[in-house]
């Protein structure tokens, strides 16, 4: 969308266009979408019913956001994605370096260019994506990042210390007329604290002694670990009270939900038209988000720091991975996840999680595959109940027996089924379609869950896995 034609002052008081604050910009913005039916934050799942609508009512009402929550609950994204409640295009004083508002100037340089040009004193066009800034909040920030500092270069070429003009500014008044975030709130130093308090609450800044005097305008939205929040001495209590409204995120509820969020952002390479097709079938997606649910429950896992959606994401990305490369070696058509790729997501997992008590990098696998096993389990019971295959047991109690593996082809669970006419009964239920890869995904599916219920024995034989009684 291009930019409105006006290029100096003049013009734009004859557009009739009006200065608005960026909370009243957002504010109008928001009204408009809910008069439409449209989403506020389209892409973020699962908060439609808790956080999504307190963030509406921040927005309505003029208010500063904080939201607590643990790593991996899309804190960051919430906060970007609101820059689309910004208008397409705001003028700026031209040459300016806080976006001043034509009509409104609070930088000393805009003050005077337009007391010296008037109507004549040009601007530019100001796109949403150029109002947002974000910072993670680090013990080392100083004020002169987050604020200001004087310009050495401006003092050198004769201005004195106590002129506004010396002063090269930080991030917060760069970000005038726009959003600004913060991660991680709790780790700025107090002093640093204070500074923002200072802007946010008394439209001042305070830089190597000197009061300057700046009527920003801005959206802020923190983001903070609750634990971190909450502790004594981690935020002065007056920028606590300084955010109107205090939001708690959380991790998907529901595991479809969870599924849904892997499903959108797992990463998707652009392959050649004839490139090997991958297919995850729906079992192998729900193990994959159970296992993230499951360690957000587990004792052994420290549940301060979370169990982030990344987890599952990448989880999801390694199975295809491994999948993929099984197909390739073996010039197998088709690729489908197996339960005998789950070791593989250790890598993707472990490195994520923190335990409870420290310990050797063996026992935090451990802890995975355990974790992968009730998952495994939990998702196949969900599916199946052992008296409905009975039959299935029985031709396993009478000598049958079945070996699979990561490396064994799609073939020979394809003639596997072929042979056990109750497997292919049990397969069918599942929904995995006619490739042999996912039906080689469902056999070792159903074998595993009648191992994990003890109803087959499991017997390791170098690459391959033998299924038994």
């Amino acid at each position: 969308m291009t930019h409105p034609a006006a290029s100096t002052l003049g013009e734009l008081r004859r557009s009739g266009w009006r200065s608005r604050t960026v909370k009243e910009e957002m504010r109008a913005n928001l009204l408009d979408q809910i008069r439409r039916s449209e989403p506020l934050l389209p892409g973020i799942l699962g908060y439609d019913e808790t956080v999504l609508p307190q963030i509406e009512n921040a927005i309505l009402a003029g208010q500063d956001v904080i939201l607590l929550g643990e790593r991996g609950q899309a804190k960051s994204r919430i906060a970007r994605s609101l820059v689309a409640l910004l208008d397409p295009w705001i003028p700026a004083v031209a040459g300016a370096e806080l976006h001043d508002d034509p009509f409104e100037p609070v930088s000393p340089f805009a003050v005077r260019l337009v007391e010296e040009q008037g109507d004549e004193t040009p601007i530019t066009w100001i796109a949403p994506q150029d109002r947002y800034a974000e910072k993670l909040a680090t013990p080392d920030i100083s004020i002169a990042d987050l604020i200001g500092e004087v310009d050495p270069v401006k003092v050198a070429e004769g201005r004195y210390l106590s002129d506004e003009m010396t002063i090269h500014y930080g991030l917060l008044p760069r970000t005038h007329r726009g959003i600004f975030a913060i991660n991680e709130l709790p780790d700025l130093a107090e002093r640093i604290q204070v500074g923002l308090l200072n802007v946010m609450e008394e439209r001042d800044v305070q830089i190597r002694g000197y009061r300057v005097r700046l009527n920003l305008d801005l959206f802020v939205i923190a983001s903070a670990n609750p634990e971190d929040y909450t502790s004594r001495g981690r935020i002065i209590t007056p920028l606590k009270d300084r955010f109107g409204a205090q939001i708690r995120t959380h991790y998907p509820e529901e595991a479809a939900t969870e599924i849904a969020i892997m499903d959108q952002e797992a990463t998707a390479f652009a392959d050649a038209p004839d490139a090997i097709a991958v297919h995850v079938p729906g079992f192998m997606k729900e193990i994959v988000a159970e296992l993230s649910q499951l360690a957000r429950r587990s004792s052994e896992v420290s549940q301060r720091s979370g169990v982030s959606v990344r987890v599952t994401i990448n989880n999801a990305e390694t199975l295809t991975a491994t999948a993929l490369k099984r197909a390739v070696r073996l010039s197998e058509p088709t690729a489908a996840p197996r339960i005998s790729d789950l070791p593989a997501v250790v890598a993707s997992t472990a490195g994520k999680i923190e335990l409870e008590t420290l310990g050797d990098e063996a026992r935090e696998d451990r802890v995975v595959d355990k974790l992968l096993s009730r998952a495994t389990v939990n998702v196949f019971n969900r599916r199946f109940a052992l008296s409905e295959l009975a039959p299935l047991i029985e031709r396993f109690e009478a000598g049958a027996a079945a070996e699979v593996g990561e490396y064994v082809p799609s073939s020979a669970h394809e003639k596997l089924v072929g042979e056990i006419a109750e497997l292919r009964r049990v397969i069918g239920r599942l929904d995995v379609g006619e490739s042999p890869a996912s039906l080689a995904s469902g056999v070792e599916f159903v074998l595993e869950g009648l191992h994990l219920n003890r109803r087959l024995n499991k017997e390791r034989r170098g690459g391959a896995v033998r299924y038994a009684r």
